[in-house]
């Protein structure tokens, strides 16, 4: 990492640290919220197809790149190959789709968004007569991989990565590529620290982006329309963040982005709230100490928010990465 702004890909590119999600939030809010973080300096931009805003999101880059205030070079744009695409046939097709959505040539980063491969009916994931997940079980990453790179060639993405992949899925690419993942997207916050797999792609040069930095509570509602109830615990909330917060004059939420950041990984809060996003972003004017850091880091708890139960039945696929 060349310093907090920035992480240094085993490609030489680089990108911002700090970016802004984009999963659950409906095209209205979408393009509220990216018309007022462009405006406030994010240039880092994560969405996916899964998300289906890829479309209100390429109207607003379109906006800002015709009105000449943004150059296309200063915006790094993160896009995936969704889970029903997760076949070598696919890869292709699916980024030109993402690519005419977001009204771009190229994005900067395409990752595989999840290990595992499911189908697809009626434009919605297809499911059994118990309403599980049909899924794909030939899901085969080195055969997807070796699309991915082809992307590279044909100049429709500058890097390729990988999320929600564990250590041995991880290891296996890395032994049957010609380009190395450039990064790594995981759930990564206070309460799921994985610091293996961290530690693991650090020794091989892969920079690593925490999604759900903030807790992302929301996954309780996508989990209760499949009839799974939670508890899901408040980051915001933790004593130990909010004291810390305090001491800097800061709120939690900058806290827990700080912490990331000091612990060199990138991260990409959601939020479509005009004073969060602000705050979020005003985090380059302060560090933690070692200690803070450090107590931070023992609050560790393996607590996976995003575990997929709203995708209920994939746990089946062979390719699953983690348990439920």
């Amino acid at each position: 990492m060349a310093n907090d702004m920035f992480l240094i890909f085993n490609n030489g590119l680089r990108m911002p640290t700090l970016g802004i999600g984009t999963w659950q939030a409906p095209d209205d809010e979408i393009e509220f919220a990216l018309d007022l973080a462009l405006e406030i300096g994010y240039r880092h931009i994560d969405t996916a197809p899964v998300y289906r805003n890829e479309k209100a999101i390429g109207r607003v880059l379109k906006k800002w790149l015709a009105s000449g205030k943004i150059k296309r070079e200063e915006l790094f744009i993160t896009t995936k190959l969704p889970p029903p695409a997760n076949n070598p046939a696919y890869v292709e097709p699916t980024i030109k789709n993402s690519l005419a959505d977001l009204q771009l040539d190229y994005v900067d980063l395409y990752l595989i968004h999840v290990p595992f491969g499911v189908f697809m009916e009626n434009d919605d994931f297809k499911r059994d007569a118990n309403g599980l997940l049909e899924i794909d079980s030939s899901t085969d990453h080195i055969a997807i991989w070796k699309k991915m790179e082809h992307l590279v060639a044909l100049g429709l993405t500058k890097s390729i990565g990988l999320s929600n992949f564990n250590q041995e899925q991880i290891r296996r690419i890395l032994n049957n590529c010609t380009i190395r993942p450039a990064n790594l997207q995981i759930e990564h916050h206070i309460y799921l620290q994985q610091p293996n797999l961290i530690k693991f792609c650090e020794t091989e040069g892969v920079t690593v982006t925490a999604y759900a930095p903030l807790g992302s509570r929301g996954v309780a509602s996508l989990n209760k329309m499949v009839g799974v109830e939670r508890d899901l615990p408040d980051l915001l909330d933790v004593p130990l963040v909010k004291e810390i917060a305090k001491n800097y004059g800061k709120t939690p939420a900058q806290v827990l982005i700080r912490w990331i950041l000091d612990c060199g990984l990138a991260t990409i809060p959601k939020s479509t709230n005009r004073e969060r996003l602000r705050q979020n972003f005003n985090v380059f004017d302060f560090a933690l100490t070692a200690e803070e850091i450090k107590k931070l880091k023992s609050l560790d708890a393996n607590i996976r928010i995003c575990d997929f139960q709203f995708f209920p039945g994939v746990e089946r696929h062979p390719e699953f990465p983690f348990d439920v």
